[in-house]
């Protein structure tokens, strides 16, 4: 775990990994202090595991600071067969080891494991989170690992096997080094797959504003990566006819895809909201009726995957204020494009304790 003054939260995720249904030999957990300034170090080590310090005020990042972890760990006289990443708000499912395991028997080599949000009822914008990754888990993750396409990786509760990380280094010091890792897997030939019963629960911002910073770091990140690996990834799908390496190639499209959907909420509005059809003919080319089903389309996939997911009743009151959280989407993803050359690193604040218990009950 990457921590940067996390000494509020990081407690509850050590004592959480202490209680693994694992033997608790034939794991170990290591804190990188990534240039804190709080007491990191010392609630790490009164939990007994490695609290890793590290100074380093050029390189600085989650990127960077799993790159020196991973340095360090390779020189120590015990190896490991695999490594996993969480970051320091994190709580995991008791069975995540065994399910990791199970994939890497398998021959799997890049495991990433149901992204679920740890307080997903602290305000409207964190049940807007939870809403977006429950679509992603059931019609990204889900629906790509059973067509037997590549998952992609979303920067905690990901497994990589070690002999992998050593074969190709890590090399991901982007904004988004999940993204990055991923292009570079499936660049190789090497597609992470879905562990859907391990279970990573993370903490979401709960104002706008610390939501929007998180989210431009984000799209600045996809945008710098789309630049690097996008061309070589379809000219690599056209060589070897894979799909797959493909469909890779288009997940980094994705600030696009954003944007696109803006032009169909605008384009809505513009002929069935305002008199301009009345001006331009050549917004009326598609019928009303055309607009409208596409917008109930495209809102009516979340509450069907709310429903598949069994979701409590109160978690469909997030669906009242969940419209203005994608419409921010378009101008963070604008900006994003725009100012994707910023690689300052924000660092996210967390503040709440949270326990897995709290969590089952």
């Amino acid at each position: 775990m990457a921590a940067h003054n996390e000494e509020m939260v990081i407690g509850p995720l050590l004592e959480n990994l202490k209680q693994l249904d694992y033997p608790k030999d034939l794991y170990d957990v290591y804190i990188i202090c990534d240039n804190c300034t709080d007491k990191t170090s010392q609630v790490a080590a009164s939990y007994g595991v490695s609290a890793m310090e590290r100074f380093d005020d050029k390189r600085k990042g989650k990127g960077f600071a799993v790159e020196w972890m991973l340095e360090h760990l390779w020189k120590r006289s015990r190896q490991v067969d695999a490594v996993i990443v969480f970051d320091a708000d994190n709580l995991v499912s008791k069975n995540f080891l065994i399910e990791m395991n199970k994939k890497l028997l398998e021959g799997h080599r890049v495991i990433q494991s149901y992204f679920e949000t740890k307080n997903p009822y602290d305000s409207w914008v964190t049940l807007s989170y939870a809403i977006t990754y429950w679509f992603i888990n059931r019609m990204w993750q889900q629906a790509r690992h059973n067509w037997g396409m590549a998952s992609t990786l979303a920067g905690t509760g990901m497994c990589i096997e070690a002999k992998l990380l050593k074969e190709m280094g890590w090399n991901s010091t982007s904004l988004t080094e999940d993204v990055e890792f991923t292009a570079r897997c499936i660049g190789r030939g090497i597609y992470p797959t879905w562990a859907s019963n391990a279970i990573v629960y993370d903490e979401k911002p709960i104002t706008l504003a610390s939501s929007v910073r998180q989210r431009l770091r984000w799209m600045r990140g996809h945008t710098d990566c789309a630049r690097k690996y996008m061309k070589p990834l379809i000219l690599k799908s056209l060589q070897t006819r894979k799909f797959a390496q493909f469909d890779a190639a288009m997940y980094l499209f994705q600030p696009i895809r954003f944007l696109f959907v803006a032009a169909v909420w605008v384009m809505s509005s513009l002929q069935l909201a305002t008199p301009l059809y009345t001006q331009f003919d050549l917004l009326k080319m598609i019928p009303d009726w055309a607009w409208i089903g596409l917008n109930i389309v495209l809102f009516l996939q979340f509450p069907l995957v709310m429903l598949l997911e069994r979701r409590p009743w109160k978690a469909y009151l997030g669906l009242i204020l969940f419209p203005i959280f994608q419409f921010t989407w378009f101008p963070i993803t604008l900006i994003g494009i725009l100012t994707s050359k910023n690689k300052t690193w924000n660092h996210t604040k967390h503040t709440r304790a949270i326990k897995i218990e709290d969590l089952a009950g």
